[in-house]
C-alpha cells in the first residue's frame, strides 16, 4: 500500500494511503508439446500491444453477437495451493488479468538428452482474494 507523508511539529508521520499496489503474478510453466499454452498468452499478448490487423484487437473484444466489450482484454484467474496429498488446500483468484510479457523459448539442436521447455509469463491484475478449497470460503 502507497502511503502519505503527514506533516507533525516535530517529524513527518508516514499513513496509511488510499492506493494498493500489488506485485506482478509470475508464472514458470511447462511448455505442451503443441505449443498451445505458449501461443494462447503469446496471441493474447499480440492482440493487446501490437495486433498486425485491427481485426486481431476487435476479434479480442468482440461478442459472438458482434457486441463489443472491452472488458473481454482481460481474464480472471485462480491458482490452486495444494497439499502433500495433491488436494486443493486453498486457491488465489484474481481479477481482471492480462499478460505484459512472456519469455523466449531457447532452441538448441545440439542437446542429445530430452529438455522440455519452460516459459514465464507475467501478468497484471486488479486483486486478489485467497479462498478455501471449495472456492466459495474466505481464510
Amino acid at each position: 500500500m502507497e502511503t502519505v507523508v503527514e506533516p507533525f511539529y516535530l517529524k513527518n508521520l508516514d499513513v496509511p494511503g488510499e492506493k494498493i499496489a500489488y506485485g506482478d503474478l509470475t508464472l514458470n510453466f511447462l511448455v505442451d508439446e503443441n505449443m498451445e499454452n505458449y501461443m494462447a498468452i503469446h496471441n493474447w499478448i499480440t492482440q493487446l500491444g501490437y495486433a498486425e490487423t485491427t481485426e486481431d484487437f476487435k476479434d479480442l473484444v468482440s461478442e459472438v453477437d458482434g457486441t463489443r466489450d472491452m472488458m473481454n482484454q482481460y481474464s480472471d484467474a485462480a491458482l490452486h495451493i495444494l497439499n502433500s496429498n495433491f488436494r486443493t488446500q486453498s486457491i488465489l483468484k484474481f481479477k481482471d488479468v492480462f499478460p505484459y510479457s512472456l519469455t523466449s523459448l531457447d532452441f538448441d539442436s545440439t542437446v542429445t538428452d530430452i529438455q522440455y521447455f519452460t516459459a514465464q509469463a507475467s501478468f497484471k491484475y486488479t486483486i486478489y482474494n485467497i479462498v478455501g478449497a471449495d472456492g466459495r470460503t474466505e481464510l
